[in-house]
């Protein structure tokens, strides 16, 4: 129903509503209302000097000049008139009311009217709800995408940091969108669709609103799993419905995050396929290139996996460029926490450059979060301004998890994760090549009892066969440290997740990164993907399969004895490490040398007492290749 419509019905309903009151409205004083018996008594008295009938209702004055009313009773009287007129009272009679023609004419039409008007309120149900955007029965059809215009995008290129690399492949977009003549004049022919591939949390939504921003064009936001429901045919009617919209908006933008939700690669006769997911991806691929172009409509999409879309979608002509967007570096890091602590009050010790370089590996959306960690903290102490410590304890919490103060631990089980922790952090001490100890501690954090956290001095790429051994090494420390000190059968289960994952680094080292001389430079296993058969299979014998358990079995076995020298020839940096631990719980970098150094350990730092802030603060990097843990805290 259009505005106007409905804007009429409701003017004749009020209309009609004034008409009434209006036509039943009487001024006057109300006149005093007695029994019609009393009212034949006035009348045979001589009381009565006139009277009003109008129906069973009689209104009279007497010869004082008062005024009365009663109601007849609804039977036949016949001496009322004899009486009245006996008595010498003026009788009058009132013609009954009649309705109007404008009342008449709404009584007649009011059930019409109310039928027409539920019949349009169910048919607007059903197409997508009475102005509230709910969907209905008839809207499967139609594009969930949001409409935002050029007036409601405040992002611009200013609020993204750290990916400066990326701005410079988008940047030429927005000057097509603003000046397309410029590149038409020579020829060319802006990118239709840009791929942003990358991380989670590094900032490609971000992106995408800061080009729309910085054109001043409409942006249609969607992400791809909207575009599937389970009825066929539903994905590819929001496809030609979205750039229907968009081409009545061009120039715009067109986003669609999670990309990968509907443009996997189309199923290659294995196991079945999804219908409907692949007739939306093939709506999608000729609303992109196909005989109608798309003038002025860019479209914008992300993914975590870029590996798994189809390459259909990736060809030239429909995802022209693809725009990595990576870990921002130490630079980025420092640019990205500018602009989240624009709003918040900082201690003037705060030095964001040391911050920057103690967080590698950090994308932007955990930046985001240590800031805000940080200010929470320091609300919590009802501080003004956040320092350095607030910051410390944000990123403790992001990386090893909340502080579980309140668990109740033994004096001995205590004792033995501070034999725990100290053995992960002497062996990561003395092996060669190993990222250095940052923190170690037996409060527990999230599922561990006590965390041990190397740190690398600078942002890592690459790692080598002595590096990944050394890390080995240390992992298996505390599982050797129970084991000298409570015996074999005194060894607990806490190295669980320290045997998994030197399991999974030394594994990786036979069979991908070719650092086993007894295996060589072989791939061994194939990467798991859409586009492999049945996600994936290993292509070795199994004769191999045994040399890899082989190979993998002797590495960790060198590990294990490296760390249990290194712990039998340090054994009272060990005992004095857990003494250490029992009494302050938590050491930092200086006390940990002050006791590989045999030193007394000194106490530790008050932040809020004019302690300064030491460097040396990094975090672990994950290896990009293949998300296998290359660093980072050692849970007990």
């Amino acid at each position: 129903m259009s505005e106007m419509a409905k804007n009429l019905i409701l003017w004749l309903i009020i209309a009609a509503v004034l008409l009434s009151i209006f036509q039943n409205f009487k001024g006057g004083p109300v006149p005093e209302t007695i029994t019609y018996t009393n009212f034949v008594d006035e009348v045979q008295n001589g009381a009565v000097r006139s009277v009003v009938i109008d129906g069973l209702e009689i209104e009279g004055e007497r010869h004082s000049g008062a005024g009365f009313r009663t109601i007849r009773p609804d039977i036949y009287d016949s001496g009322l008139m004899s009486d009245l007129l006996n008595n010498n009272v003026n009788v009058e009679g009132r013609e009954p009311d009649k309705a109007s023609f404008w009342q008449q004419l709404f009584l007649a039409a009011f059930p019409i009217l109310l039928i027409v008007a539920i019949f349009m309120f169910f048919m607007r149900q059903m197409q997508g709800g009475m102005g509230g955007g709910r969907a209905g029965p008839m809207s499967f059809g139609k594009s969930k995408a949001r409409l935002l215009s050029e007036d409601q995008i405040k992002t611009t290129f200013a609020d993204v940091a750290g990916v400066d690399e990326a701005k410079d492949d988008v940047h030429e977009l927005v000057e097509f969108l603003r000046d397309p003549s410029k590149f038409q004049s020579l020829g060319g022919r802006i990118p239709r669709g840009v791929l942003m591939s990358g991380p989670p949390g590094t900032g490609k939504t971000l992106l995408a609103r800061a080009i729309a921003g910085e054109a001043r064009v409409p942006f249609f936001s969607i992400s791809g799993s909207d575009f599937v429901e389970m009825f066929v045919g539903v994905g590819a009617s929001r496809v030609r419905d979205m750039f229907e919209q968009a081409k009545k908006q061009a120039p715009c933008i067109i986003f669609i995050d999670e990309i990968d939700a509907v443009g996997r690669t189309r199923g290659g006769g294995w196991g079945g396929g999804n219908d409907e997911r692949e007739q939306t991806l093939n709506q999608l691929l000729v609303e992109m290139d196909g005989f109608e172009g798309n003038e002025g409509v860019i479209v914008i999409a992300a993914s975590n996996r870029p590996d798994v879309l189809d390459k259909a979608l990736l060809r030239p002509g429909r995802f022209d460029r693809q725009v990595f967007v990576g870990l921002p570096d130490i630079r980025g890091r420092e640019q990205i926490l500018k602009v989240h602590v624009r709003k918040v009050p900082l201690d003037e010790r705060v030095n964001l450059a040391i911050l920057a370089r103690g967080t590698p590996g950090f994308s932007g959306a955990d930046l985001s979060n240590l800031v805000n960690e940080a200010a929470l903290f320091a609300a919590r102490g009802n501080r003004r301004l956040v320092t350095m410590e607030e910051f410390e304890k944000a990123r403790d919490k992001i990386m090893m998890g909340a502080e579980r103060r309140s668990m109740v631990m033994s004096e001995d089980e205590k004792a033995n994760t501070a034999y725990h922790e100290a053995g992960h952090a002497i062996v990561g001490r003395l092996t060669p090549e190993h990222d250095p100890v940052h923190k170690v501690t037996i409060i527990p954090r999230g599922r561990a009892l006590g965390v041990t956290q190397f740190l690398p001095e600078e942002d890592q790429y690459s790692m080598s066969r002595r590096k990944l051994v050394s890390m080995v090494c240390s992992l298996f420390g505390g599982r050797i440290a129970e084991e000298l000190i409570h015996g074999p059968d005194g060894v607990t289960t806490g190295a669980s997740n320290d045997i998994e994952r030197a399991s999974q680094v030394v594994r990786a080292m036979v069979t991908k990164w070719g650092l086993s001389e007894r295996l060589g430079p072989i791939l061994y296993g194939e990467e798991e993907g859409a586009a492999a058969p049945f996600g994936g299979g290993r292509n070795f014998s199994g004769s191999t399969s045994q040399q890899i358990d082989e190979e993998v079995r002797r590495i960790i076995d060198e590990c294990y004895d490296t760390a249990r020298r290194l712990l039998e020839e340090n054994i009272d940096i060990l005992h004095a490490m857990k003494a250490a631990l029992m009494e302050y719980e938590t050491l930092d970098l200086e006390q940990v040398d002050d006791l590989m150094a045999r030193r007394p350990v000194r106490p530790p730092r008050d932040w809020h007492d004019g302690g300064d802030y030491q460097p040396g603060d990094k975090v672990t990097v994950q290896d990009e290749s293949g998300g296998t843990p290359i660093g980072g805290p050692v849970e007990g």
